[in-house]
């Protein structure tokens, strides 16, 4: 293969006005980057299979290595774990799977000597149907105060057989489940967006917004930074609960535009934003309020983070975008015009518990994977080298844009899902519930690998592990990445140092526009340059001083005015 020339005299690159300008309030959460952690899939403490507590404050010094400001924790509370801990029974504790309120305590104060603040998982669109307040209300009669926290309706129909409406569950089948009276006979139904085991709060009930201001306060008592709000889009259903034509998770169809979805994004929710705000800014260290929240457009999702409102939404358009140029300019150009707007900071994203890691869409190419579903067995199988190149050059690309960032664990390690993970070992209820139409999560969710010769890769002392790792988990451990300079781990924590002493997250951004190189994608944050070739040969870079690259062969190939295929690469402006 022939080389590109560089040019030798002018840049192909040609910088475009200012879009982003950069931020003059330095609060932390603008900036900030955020590990999450999924407890039972990170470090196991005890021999038993499933990671817990004290596995991860043990690690914490791993993690500081690292350079993120904050740790999202997903659900670590008492639960039937029906649906992985996001079926709370208890917001106000911890499984015993997990550890105790000791534990947590212990976590929440030793990651603060890190200067790492604790984000608590928030579950409030639904709770356990084994929750205190659930079975109080199927204890009760219709029309109680107990069954007013939920939402309880009679049936349609001669005998009431028809549920009240045609409301999907998201996990497949229907959203309503019946329940029995006292003498046996069938009695109301109750909404569930998710899992029968999952019954859905009624958010129009002043008792419920009440115990769950209770529950933000326990845990910003104890020390927490704040809290991730599961599915906060869900919260509110329009009054009345009216049938709906268009898909159960709101994508939008001819006919059924997402915003006319009457069970997510209703206006009441902003009230209720506005009160946890109120609390959150009562204590001390800003604690911080990033809402789940899969709402289109940007511009709408701007909305909930408006002054007053959450500081920080997940940014799903671009965690969706596959790997195309023109695609991510737009993703990226839209939400930081859309957010502007509000004076907030835009959150990137790549990976996370709920979608296929970013290393193995990537090695799919034009495959687009919705939240919720994976990769399994009988599906076409990802390019792994392909796809960790490209992931490594996403990520890079990605800490180089202003405004947060939120890495999922074992993404600093290169990790792919466990994509021929057998139909036996999965325990996604949306397998489970879909007859295995559709695949699930778990091929996300495998625990990491620590030890390439430990028993579980050094997930547990005793070999146990809730699921099974792949064997190429053996080759991506931390051990044997520690001591590889060109390893994805150090990559990230290169990155992430540079990223803090650049400034890059309270920065600006302007675009390169490059007509002769249609494959790659030219910022300007500041005095950096981030670049990323999005094709499978060798770019010309723009002119400036090396800083990082995603690849191992970056250095030799900027030497000749090179960045090599599907890699990115940061410069320091030399205009």
């Amino acid at each position: 293969m022939s080389l590109p020339t560089p040019a030798s005299n002018a840049s192909p690159y040609a910088l475009q006005p200012l879009l982003h300008a950069p931020s003059p309030d330095e609060a932390w959460w603008r900036r900030a980057v955020i590990y999450q952690i999924y407890p039972r899939s990170f470090k196991d403490s005890t021999g038993s299979g499933m990671g817990d507590l004290a596995g991860i404050t043990a690690e914490l010094p791993q993690i500081a290595t690292l350079g993120v400001d904050a740790i999202w924790l997903s659900p670590f509370f008492p639960s039937p774990q029906e649906d992985a801990g996001y079926d709370v029974s208890d917001y106000r504790g911890v499984d015993a799977l997990f550890g105790t309120m000791d534990d947590a305590q212990i976590l929440i104060n030793t990651a603060k000597s890190f200067g790492i603040r604790i984000i608590i998982d928030i579950v409030p669109n639904h709770c356990s149907n084994e929750h205190a307040l659930f079975t109080a209300a199927l204890a009760a009669a219709p029309g109680s105060a107990e069954r007013e926290m939920f939402h309880f309706a009679d049936g349609l129909g001669e005998g009431g057989n028809t549920p009240p409406n045609n409301w999907s569950s998201l996990f497949g089948g229907s959203g309503w489940t019946r329940v029995q009276n006292p003498d046996g006979t069938p009695g109301q139904y109750y909404f569930h967006l998710f899992d029968t085991t999952q019954p859905d709060f009624n958010w129009r009930n002043p008792a419920v917004q009440e115990e769950f201001e209770k529950t933000l306060r326990f845990w910003l008592d104890a020390g927490a930074g704040g809290f991730r709000i599961d599915v906060a889009h869900a919260m509110f259903k329009k009054e009345g609960m009216p049938d709906w034509g268009g898909a159960p998770d709101g994508t939008p169809r001819p006919g059924f535009p997402f915003a006319d979805a009457p069970m997510f994004a209703q206006p009441e929710l902003h009230q209720v934003f506005a009160r946890w705000r109120e609390i959150c800014d009562s204590y001390p260290g800003e604690p911080v309020l990033c809402s789940e929240a899969n709402v289109r457009p940007l511009t709408r999702l701007a909305d909930w983070v408006a002054p007053g409102q959450m500081h920080q939404s997940f940014n799903f358009d671009f965690l969706r975008t596959l790997w195309d140029r023109d695609a991510l300019a737009s993703v990226i150009g839209d939400s930081l015009s859309a957010f502007d707007t509000v004076g907030a900071p835009t959150t990137w994203v790549l990976s996370n518990h709920d979608v296929s890691r970013h290393a193995t869409r990537f090695g799919l190419d034009g495959v687009a994977l919705d939240l919720g579903d994976g990769i399994g067995p009988r599906d076409p199988q990802p390019d792994t080298v392909l796809g960790l190149a490209r992931a490594r050059a996403a990520t890079v690309f990605m800490l180089g844009l202003p405004g947060g960032a939120y890495l999922y664990q074992g993404e600093e390690l290169g990790l792919g899902d466990h994509t021929t993970l057998e139909d036996g070992f999965r325990q996604d209820p949306t397998f489970l519930r879909s007859n295995g139409e559709r695949i699930g999560r778990d091929g996300c969710r495998v625990p990491i690998p620590w030890v390439h010769d430990a028993p579980a890769y050094g997930f547990s002392p005793t070999g146990e592990s809730w699921l099974p790792q792949p064997e190429d988990f053996a080759e991506l451990s931390r051990d044997l990445q520690e001591a590889d300079p060109a390893s994805t781990l150090n990559l990230y924590r290169k990155a992430l140092a540079l990223r803090s002493e650049l400034g890059l997250g309270l920065g600006s951004l302007a675009f390169y526009e490059n007509p002769e190189l249609p494959e790659v994608l030219a910022i300007r944050n500041g005095d950096t340059i981030s670049v990323l070739n999005l094709s499978d040969a060798p770019v010309v870079l723009p002119a400036g001083e090396p800083l990082l690259f995603s690849d191992a062969d970056g250095e030799p190939l900027a030497a000749e005015g090179l960045l090599g295929a599907n890699a990115a690469a940061w410069l320091r402006a030399t205009d």
